[in-house]
């Protein structure tokens, strides 16, 4: 059981990757979809910043602050939730649709925020300040601690590493 001999060590076969409560067969790390673990997470995550959110706008300007920050919260989960899925669409297809999914998606995910607001940003209900503020907290907030889990874990949220097999020298 030597792994001095340069060789990489084999990934079993049969190793099952867990994401959450659901574990999917396959061979290692191709097989589960770490973007929508993480995005996953970040959706979880967030009730720990629309608590504080929608208290604040509450308070600083009633149902209507309220209302903008639950619109940004929305626009938020939607945002990760579709960068994860078009980044797990490219990343099934090849490294230049993925690169290019993660850009495009990105511009993509822009405009869907600016097509959210546009509608509404004059409606009497509707107030820039909590929505801005709760859309960038959220955003930058969420993007952190998830950076801070990820490195820490030295993996995607909820997966374990596959098993390796060492290789067995005779």
């Amino acid at each position: 059981m030597s792994l001095t001999s340069g060789a990489a060590p084999e990934v079993e076969a049969d190793s099952a990757v867990e994401v959450g409560s659901e574990v999917e067969a396959g061979s290692g790390a191709g097989a589960a979809a770490p973007e929508r673990a993480v995005a996953r997470d970040m959706i979880r995550r967030s009730a720990v910043f629309a608590v504080p959110l929608l208290a604040g706008g509450a308070v600083g300007w009633g149902w209507t602050g309220a209302l903008s920050v639950t619109l940004a919260l929305a626009l938020v989960l939607v945002n990760f939730a579709l960068g994860a899925a078009a980044i797990g669409w490219g990343a099934r297809i090849g490294p230049a649709a993925l690169m290019a999914s993660a850009m495009g998606g990105y511009v993509v995910r822009l405009g869907i925020v600016t097509a959210a607001v546009l509608p509404v940003r004059n409606h009497d209900w509707f107030e820039v300040l909590p929505f801005a503020a709760a859309l960038l907290a959220t955003h930058l907030g969420l993007l952190i601690v998830e950076a801070r889990h990820v490195s820490a874990s030295l993996a995607f949220p909820g997966l374990k590493p596959p098993r390796l097999r060492p290789e067995v020298s005779t």
